[in-house]
């Protein structure tokens, strides 16, 4: 169950769900506007992330995971954990049978996120396989190599914002 961009079909596996059902930033975006009160978008990055990097405006913010401020000196960057009430959150806005769209920064946690909400029962849940900001570019003659410009809803020239609306926001203490 790929979407129309065949483009999905090589999909890393990091990227990949068990429902199979995958968007690009810009399909997700055209599908939403062409039905907004039949599709919910997920954005599951930080808090940190949804506010200072922007999001889509119709998006609500329900992190997946939290920066626990330990050093993964492996992979050289904070470790994150998993968000404990991350499905009940989501229950508050989203009934099992909606139709959902998950995106993070890039695809990976997106897809981590949809395979736990479809193995609580939600059984329409997409991944938008390009995130927020896309993938990195691979050139190492670029000035570019290694920045996250390729795709992704910032750079697909579809709406967004870095204004907040506290109702579209699960916050934490």
């Amino acid at each position: 169950m790929f979407s129309e961009n065949e483009n999905n079909m090589n999909l890393p596996q990091a990227k990949q769900t068990t429902l199979g059902l995958y968007l690009t930033a810009q399909e997700a975006y055209e599908k939403w506007k062409a039905s907004p009160d039949q599709i919910k978008i997920l954005d599951v990055r930080t808090f940190d992330e949804y506010v200072n990097i922007g999001h889509p405006d119709m998006a609500w913010n329900i992190p997946v995971f939290f920066l626990t401020g330990q050093w993964d000196q492996e992979k050289k960057q904070f470790a994150i954990a998993p968000n404990p009430e991350f499905i009940d959150e989501v229950r508050q806005i989203c009934k099992p049978d909606d139709t959902i769209y998950v995106m993070c920064r890039s695809g990976g946690r997106s897809a981590w996120a949809v395979n736990r909400l479809a193995e609580a029962g939600f059984t329409r849940v997409y991944n938008i396989t390009d995130g927020m900001e896309g993938d990195k570019v691979s050139d190492p003659e670029s000035v570019y190599n290694g920045k996250r410009i390729k795709n992704g809803w910032k750079n697909s020239g579809v709406p967004w914002t870095y204004a907040c609306n506290p109702k579209h926001m699960v916050l934490h203490a």
